[in-house]
């Protein structure tokens, strides 16, 4: 294949995933809590990524028991490095709880190193969400492995047994450093296979939607050395894996890791330098896939929860007023952990479909804790075709949302059928290349015009395409509809819908499909007044019947 086009700056990088969101920034504290610390007495296992005196990067995971990892002090942990590995300078850690998605993350530097016994001060603290985990099923009965790469070459890929590691291993801890040395370990995860062998001496990891904060990408543009170790449910070994980093925007390659049509936003590639399967203390002792290892609600507390508690934390210590305010008012209300996950979930599931992974549901090993099932290896369901339509209208909604008015490109327009709250997804060309996007439809089911209110986003690609390039006539392609966020096909007549930001659009599609189904609606239905939440709202429009048919004022709940 040819040379796949490499990413060489920040702009670059963010022109693609965006800016993280200012609460993003915030999670971290520099200290453990008494959440954190009731998290390390339960956890059996972490990863950590680290560099020798020489500069060597390293990746392995420790532990073993429940509470390995010792707290000496809010600031200082220690644990047993058993591995002839010598680290120093700043290291990275993040910890593991069978069944649970999320997952501790831990970043400083080594203070002392007796025997094996490896001391840490702590810099910063946090929760990651739990999508990586979810990709991979990691907690999961394992499923039938791929088969492993045909490898040519002497390279380190082709030693004995890393092929067929790769080739079954959906999750991988993977280490990398910034210029002045700073260290980040991240969990990594997808369909079965997270890391895909180009050939003897390349790998292919996709990169996936996330937080945008992406800690990775920006070290790797300031430093390209790297390390990861991956895990295959079921085994006690790791593979081990060192090298150097890119990252590329290669459409040709991006679209052999799409699923379903989807394709990951970039990928790193890897020139690898060093590869070998060993076997593991700390995973086989842990015994990560016994299901009497997988931890009992409410053996710790929930992750989602104890991030929540430092964002309203360091809200309040930067002066976050109002926001700080509801965050901790918010905590306190009874039940609210529970609801919180329960809203965390269903983000979770609708991210993993958008980026093609269907018919996710919640599955053992916790619905509190965030880990779905799915059903088949290729996800389950027939991915539908790619259906080409035509742009017949733009209508600006706001300054920052329009909504776009589709119908087939052939004839003889067909109707769009769906449930109302699912979503389709959209794919333009843009500057030569297909960039695909999933958006809620906002209008009413079997009409042969299907809607979508897309709001824009800074940086986004398909956003900024569709507010400032997209005219009537121009062509598009649709897949769909997707998604098991909906309406019953025969909703009681009294329903309650609740909506934050860019939540409302889902729900104008199942007002619009209650009120075409009524013959008349009832006095106190006639209209909307306008209800406000965040950045999203209601608005009141006539319409020719002389209802108050509401249409969504911003955004979309499909992030671009």
């Amino acid at each position: 294949m040819s040379t796949p086009r490499r990413l060489t700056t920040v702009d670059e990088v963010e022109t693609i995933i965006g800016r993280p969101a200012p609460m993003i920034m915030l999670k971290q504290i520099s200290a453990l809590d008494e959440g954190c610390r009731a998290v390390l007495a339960r956890c059996p296992i972490a990863a950590l990524g680290y560099r020798d005196a020489d500069g060597t990067s390293r990746t392995t995971f420790v532990g073993g028991v429940p509470g390995f990892a010792r707290v000496h002090s809010p600031t200082r942990i220690s644990f047993a490095l058993p591995e002839s590995g010598d680290p120093h300078g700043p290291v990275s850690v993040f910890f593991l709880l069978p069944g649970v998605g999320e997952t501790l993350r831990v970043n400083g530097s080594v203070a002392a190193r007796r025997g094996a016994e490896t001391a840490v001060d702590i810099e910063e603290a946090y929760v990651h969400c739990a999508q990586a985990v979810l990709r991979s099923r990691l907690w999961q009965p394992p499923g039938p492995a791929e088969p492993a790469a045909a490898i040519s070459g002497d390279g380190p890929l082709s030693r004995p047994g890393v092929a067929e590691f790769l080739a079954a291993a959906p999750f991988l801890a993977l280490s990398t450093w910034d210029a002045s040395g700073g260290s980040d370990t991240s969990p990594r995860g997808d369909r079965r296979t997270v890391a895909r062998i180009l050939d003897s001496r390349t790998l292919v990891i996709p990169d996936r939607k996330g937080n945008k904060r992406a800690d990775t990408l920006h070290n790797l543009l300031r430093d390209d050395r790297l390390s990861f170790a991956a895990l295959v449910p079921g085994r006690g070994g790791v593979l081990h894996v060192r090298g150097r980093g890119t990252i590329t925007d290669d459409a040709a390659l991006l679209e052999t890791m799409a699923l379903r049509g989807m394709s990951p936003q970039l990928a790193l590639l890897i020139d690898v330098e060093h590869a070998e399967v060993a076997g593991n203390d700390a995973v086989a002792r842990s015994r990560l896939w016994s299901p009497g290892a997988h931890l009992d609600k409410g053996a710790v507390p929930d992750l989602m929860a104890l991030a929540g508690g430092h964002l309203a934390a360091n809200s309040a210590e930067r002066g976050g007023g109002s926001r700080a305010f509801l965050l901790k008012a918010v905590g306190a209300v009874p039940g609210m952990t529970g609801l919180l996950r329960l809203v965390m979930n269903r983000a979770y599931r609708s991210g993993l479909r958008r980026e093609g992974y269907e018919d996710v549901e919640p599955g053992a090993g916790g619905r509190r804790h965030g880990v779905p099932r799915r059903h088949s290896a290729d996800g389950g369901g027939a991915a539908h075709p790619l259906r080409e339509v035509r742009v017949t209208e733009v209508r600006r909604e706001t300054p920052s949302a329009v909504t776009l008015v589709l119908e087939d490109a052939g004839g003889n327009p067909g109707t769009f059928d769906f449930r109302p709250g699912q979503f389709f997804t959209l794919v333009a060309d843009i500057d030569g290349r297909p960039v695909r996007r999933a958006y809620s439809a906002s209008s009413a089911p079997g009409s042969s015009r299907l809607e979508v209110t897309v709001k824009h986003v800074e940086g986004g690609r398909f956003s900024t395409h569709a507010h400032r390039s997209l005219r009537p006539g121009d062509r598009l392609a649709v897949r769909g509809p997707s998604g098991s966020f909906h309406a019953e096909p025969h909703p009681p007549d009294e329903i309650v819908l609740i909506a934050a930001g860019s939540g409302v659009t889902p729900m104008m599609s199942m007002i619009r499909a209650q009120l075409a189904a009524r013959p008349a609606p009832r006095p106190d239905h006639t209209a909307l007044q306008q209800q406000q939440c965040g950045r999203g709202h209601f608005r009141r429009r006539a319409d020719p019947a002389g209802e108050g048919r509401p249409r969504p004022a911003v955004g979309h709940p499909r992030p671009d």
